[in-house]
């Protein structure tokens, strides 16, 4: 299984999420400049956390503009499994793959801790490793990671199963719905705040986004 992790001007955590692939799951991995127009040869996509473009005008309201967009929704077309996490959430619901979008925290501060998460949904591609219902801990690090949708919007993602992460016991940023993390019907495109590319080693302090990188590649193998 071959994963481009795309690199926007601005992107802080794509190194992170290389790593986690590349030295701590020795995965095929490599970086995909946004000025790119094709993702032909690789079986998934993420695009990473940080602040593309500056997140002027919007957060990934600039970025869905890209080159490499267009290969990122023909991927996600075609089945092939789209990751965003962080600022990459932000620019999925920006180029229309999932619904809703990212508003201020309802502090108005920029929020970075570790936060405790719910497993609603492990019948994904990226969550099979995962317990149902199970509680983990997952660093998040954003200042617009409110997720906002309408009623009928929230409505259909519960009645589909498509809240796939859901903060547990505090909500730290305003989210409806206490969402952390959606995907599409399809389950082929996962778009979450926290940041489980920094939860993959001991060292790190935890490894409770490993099981998110192994059901990503076992999905690649059974494919």
């Amino acid at each position: 299984m071959k994963i481009a992790v795309v690199v926007f001007p601005g992107s802080n955590c794509d190194i992170d999420m290389y790593e986690a692939f590349h030295t701590v799951c020795k995965a095929d991995v490599e970086y995909v400049s946004y000025k790119e127009k094709s993702l032909d040869g690789f079986d998934a996509v993420v695009l990473p956390g940080g602040f593309s473009y500056g997140d002027y005008l919007r957060t990934g309201a600039i970025a869905r503009f890209s080159n490499i967009i267009p290969a990122v929704k023909k991927m996600a077309d075609e089945g092939k499994l789209v990751l965003g996490v962080c600022n990459g959430f932000q620019i999925l619901t920006e180029m229309g793959l999932l619904p809703g979008a990212l508003k201020k925290n309802d502090s108005l501060q920029f929020v970075c801790k570790t936060v405790a998460l719910e497993v609603e949904n492990t019948h994904t591609p990226f969550t099979t490793e995962y317990k149902d219902k199970e509680l983990i801990r997952i660093p998040i690090a954003h200042g617009e990671g409110s997720y906002y949708a309408d009623e009928d919007v929230l409505e259909e993602l519960e009645n589909n199963h498509q809240v796939v992460f859901r903060y547990h016991g505090e909500n730290p940023n305003g989210s409806l719905h206490d969402i952390a993390g959606i995907c599409n019907k399809e389950g082929n495109v996962l778009g979450m705040m926290p940041h489980p590319e920094r939860a993959v080693e001991e060292i790190l302090g935890g490894t409770d986004g490993l099981p998110l990188f192994k059901s990503l590649l076992k999905a690649g193998v059974q494919a």
